[in-house]
């Protein structure tokens, strides 16, 4: 089973503000945190808002290198989250991203998304 990657030194800042994010999360992050939290999904172990690199990761399921991310229109062809997406892929991670009103309006097609990715990786 692959490990959680070493603590490398994350700033103080970063895990100051992914704290933040964690007490005040957005109404998606808080819908998906329901679905994801205690292995609710097939039993798989999620962490939410963790520092990683430069990023903070909405979520992330270390055994399967599988990061989630839940985004707003701000997002829509994002350069920044292009660059992100590689960085996290040279460390092994994949990503899938889901907006906003589909977590909100649509929880279980999101889900079996989640569950049909992972069964095909």
């Amino acid at each position: 089973m692959p490990q959680e990657p070493s603590h490398r030194p994350v700033a103080k800042r970063l895990r100051q503000f992914a704290k933040n994010m964690r007490h005040e999360p957005t109404d998606a992050e808080t819908a998906m945190w329901r679905l994801l939290r205690d292995r609710r999904l097939s039993t798989f172990k999620f962490r939410r808002q963790v520092p990683f690199k430069n990023y903070i990761l909405d979520f992330v399921c270390f055994e399967k290198r599988l990061v989630i991310e839940i985004d707003g229109s701000q997002h829509s062809e994002s350069q920044r989250d292009a660059t992100r997406e590689a960085t996290l892929a040279a460390e092994g991670f994949w990503t899938l991203r889901y907006w906003n009103n589909d977590v909100l309006q649509q929880p279980a097609s999101v889900l079996e998304d989640i569950l049909a990715k992972l069964a095909g990786r």
